[in-house]
């Protein structure tokens, strides 16, 4: 048995971005491990990447496009390649027959795979001219925006380098579940004397691992931030000589904080002044701090506001540049790269001045509010909305106005069994792509491992079939390039200057293992920094007594409904509901009793589990199971302007329900 060895890179959307060795013998994947040239995940994988080899003979993959007759009818009939592509072309071009534009199609699709080349579907649409696209992200755009408001740019530390702080604060994220390879930076520090404090509304694994807990109310993270910041300035611990040549707007800012009062930050962030005192003490007795910004923190209405506070005492404490200190949040790395794909351009020929815009934040109401034309065409692709968006009423309605849904996905979705054509989906062992994180900083290449899963094809395959089909049934109709393979447009992306940035000198220095990045990328300008002081006029606390937020942090062993499929991976009661033990014991209710909750736009009966550690107004739920707690999500579609999807805003009454009551549920 001849084995060999392949470079891939996890694409999930998490925040590893994790190099792999694809061990591969007889033309199959036998053995996955990290790669240890990656000094992030240092060799090592999650639970879910050395599940992979399940994930990819897993006998729910779908092998072939499928069609669907009626639609939501589960009538699964087997088609050819062709007769997909046909119906999926014909339809295009009898749509812009029909409105004299491509106004009637519409794409959905996020970053269920983060590689470069799964920009092909934008790049496809593209090509057939302006038509309706999604902009934005669902996860951490409000947080991005407070950064580069103060910044300029995304901008997030080296985690590697975490392994020299002094003190870390992880707030509002749990490393431990959703982040483990950064752990081991973590535990270093901590074997050399660190501090770990965990700030969250949630005691999570991270919380237990702690020396410090603070448990704050959910949406009060600005507030907290913001007292720091007071004790800091009282005190005359700030970092004056940062603050005099590399910032602007602080005067301003001085004043909102000593406007605002400790009695005001205590009341809602429901902590003691002697927590703020130590966490003070801490910040000023040690140093460099590093703060790891959950992307929880800011899921809701104050969610901006809270990572520019946060940000603004990482910057006034003197932490922002320090080594081995500074923020941790996210960033967009790929933004760097011209990214072909995503910018193709328009045919020359194009009608219509530009595409509509649909920000995929608030993507189901403001698609259902389209007229001139409506939307008619739905291609979804790398997520599952009907899994984890919210208001999934209105994705019904939305869904039953669609002439043509296609969803292209590994396995048979929520979303793929309510479309009319699926398409198999090539997993990333089965295609050639480029990778960076929105963690580290680490360029990889991801080669192609083993065959296709029976007729599975990449995204850009589609688009390149798509393309021929629909220029054979009306030349000139799209203008993708098709004859491009993978590593062309590879080659594309790995520009002179990208070459530079990652110490490259081709392309094929890829080929030997990840390259980090090399330039100065942390280094701020002079009065680079601006203090932004609007971000704190109205925070918004509107929880009312008897009422509970439904908090939907990740789970070790799935990103949403990711990895679902495998027995390698199952979770124990993910349809559970987990409830504060002490409410519990005032209501009379135990483990596995049966609640409803419901709010205005409806309601779900759930089983309970009891948590001694939750607040009193806290639950605790899936994105996932039977019955979905995402019917209780609606976001209107204009809350704040270029915000995140506002899941921790979800407030719900909750009502034991008898055994008589339950049967008539049913």
């Amino acid at each position: 048995m001849r084995e060999r060895i392949v470079r891939n890179t996890c694409p999930r959307n998490c925040l590893g971005g994790c190099s792999m060795l694809s061990y591969i013998a007889d033309n199959q994947l036998v053995k996955v491990t990290g790669d240890r040239l990656q000094k992030f995940n240092h060799g090592t994988l999650c639970a879910k990447g050395y599940a992979y080899t399940q994930f990819v003979y897993h006998p729910a993959r779908i092998k072939f496009p499928m069609k669907q007759v009626p639609r939501g009818s589960g009538n699964w009939q087997r088609i050819s390649w062709d007769e997909a592509l046909e119906t999926i072309a014909t339809k295009m071009i009898e749509l812009k027959t029909r409105y004299g534009s491509n106004l009637a199609c519409c794409y959905n699709k996020d970053y269920g795979n983060r590689g470069l080349l799964h920009h092909a579907t934008e790049g496809m649409f593209n090509s057939i001219g302006p038509h309706t696209k999604t902009l934005g992200d669902l996860c951490g755009r409000s947080g991005i925006m407070a950064i580069k408001n103060s910044i300029g740019s995304a901008f997030s530390g080296v985690p590697e380098k975490m392994a020299g702080s002094k003190l870390i604060v992880v707030w509002g994220s749990n490393p431990a579940v959703t982040n483990v390879q950064q752990m081991r930076f973590i535990h270093q520090a901590r074997q050399s004397g660190a501090i770990l404090v965990c700030i969250d509304p949630i005691f999570t694994q991270t919380a237990k691992k702690a020396d410090l807990f603070i448990q704050i109310q959910p949406g009060s993270d600005a507030l907290l931030a913001m007292g720091i910041m007071k004790l800091l300035n009282q005190n005359g611990d700030l970092d004056q000589e940062f603050i005099d040549h590399y910032t602007t707007g602080w005067k301003a800012y001085k004043t909102r904080l000593a406007q605002t009062s400790f009695a005001e930050i205590c009341l809602h962030t429901g902590l003691s002044m002697e927590v703020l005192q130590k966490l003070y003490q801490l910040y000023t007795q040690h140093t460099p701090v590093s703060t790891l910004c959950g992307i929880g923190v800011q899921r809701n209405e104050n969610g901006r506001q809270a990572v520019n506070a946060i940000l603004s005492l990482v910057a006034m404490s003197g932490n922002l540049l320090a080594e081995h200190g500074g923020i941790y949040y996210f960033h967009d790395a790929a933004c760097d790269f011209p990214r072909k794909l995503l910018n193709h351009p328009y045919p020359e020929t194009s009608t219509s001045e530009a595409s509509r815009t649909i920000d995929i934040s608030r993507f189901v109401l403001s698609a259902l509010s389209l007229e001139d034309p409506p939307l008619r065409l739905l291609w979804v692709a790398c997520r599952n909305p009907l899994s984890q968006d919210e208001n999934l009423h209105a994705w019904t309605a939305l869904l039953q106005q669609m002439e043509l849904i296609v969803t292209v996905d590994l396995f048979l979705t929520k979303t793929a069994e309510a479309s009319d054509i699926v398409l198999p989906a090539a997993s990333h062992f089965e295609e050639e792509d480029l990778h960076v994180s929105w963690w580290h900083h680490w360029l990889s290449l991801n080669q192609k491992a083993i065959a296709p899963y029976f007729e599975a094809k990449s995204d850009l395959q589609i688009a390149r079939d798509l393309t021929k089909k629909l220029n054979e049934l009306v030349p000139h109709f799209s203008n993708f390039p098709w004859e491009k393979e993978a590593l062309d447009w590879i080659e594309e992306e790995c520009t002179p200057e990208m070459l530079a940035r990652y110490g490259l000198n081709s392309m094929d220095d890829l080929f030997s293992g990840p390259h980090h990045r090399v330039d100065d990328f942390n280094r701020l300008e002079a009065k680079q920094f601006q203090f932004v002081l609007d971000a704190h006029e109205q925070l918004h606390f509107v929880q009312e007594p008897n009422q509970f937020r439904i908090l939907t942090p990740q789970s070790l062993l799935r990103i949403h409904s990711q990895f679902e499929q495998l027995d390698w991976l199952k979770i124990a009661d993910e349809s559970l509901v987990q409830i504060p033990a002490q409410f519990a014991a005032e209501q009379g209710l135990h483990h596995e009793d049966f609640v409803k909750l419901s709010n205005q736009h409806g309601s779900v009966v759930v089983q309970v589990k009891l948590n001694q550690h939750l607040p009193n107004n806290v639950l605790l739920a899936t994105q996932n199971g039977l019955h979905s707690i995402n019917q209780l999500y609606v976001q209107e579609i204009h809350p704040p302007s270029e915000s995140s999807t506002l899941f921790n805003d979800c407030i719900v009454h909750l009502e034991k329900i008898s055994p008589m009551d339950l049967h008539k549920n049913e």
